[in-house]
């Protein structure tokens, strides 16, 4: 019950801070700008959709992601950006098998990160 009570009053905050006038202009900018760049639409309006929905639901920001921004933004793509994400006290720690694991994860991690990081350059999110 009280969880719902919690979802009710974020939702009546939403409606008295102007969250979704808001949302609208900034769909609308969105789109007028894809349109003046000629990409598409409704990717800029579909990504914009997830960012919505993740704020509503409360979903934090994912720390792995805001490292690779903060990277990618300060010293573009670099050729060490594995070794230099990775947390080395975790890695002294690890047998053979488990730091080559933890490398491919982290490199996969990685690659993910880098095309949202390119999506939303591309869309100007």
């Amino acid at each position: 019950m009280d969880d719902i009570k919690a979802m009710a009053r974020a939702a009546k905050q939403r409606l008295k801070s102007n969250f979704w006038a808001q949302c609208r202009q900034n769909v609308e900018d969105g789109a007028r700008q894809a349109r003046e760049k000629g990409v598409s639409e409704m990717k800029v309006k579909s990504s914009m959709f997830v960012m919505v929905k993740k704020e509503i639901r409360g979903e934090k920001q994912d720390e792995f992601y805001l490292k690779v921004k903060n990277l990618l933004d300060t010293e573009g793509e670099v050729s060490d950006a594995i070794g230099r994400l990775t947390d080395a006290e975790y890695y002294a720690g690890l047998s053979y098998e488990e730091k080559q694991r933890y490398t491919l994860e982290l490199s996969a991690k990685y690659l993910a990160a880098l095309e949202r990081y390119r999506r939303e350059k591309e869309y100007k999110i």
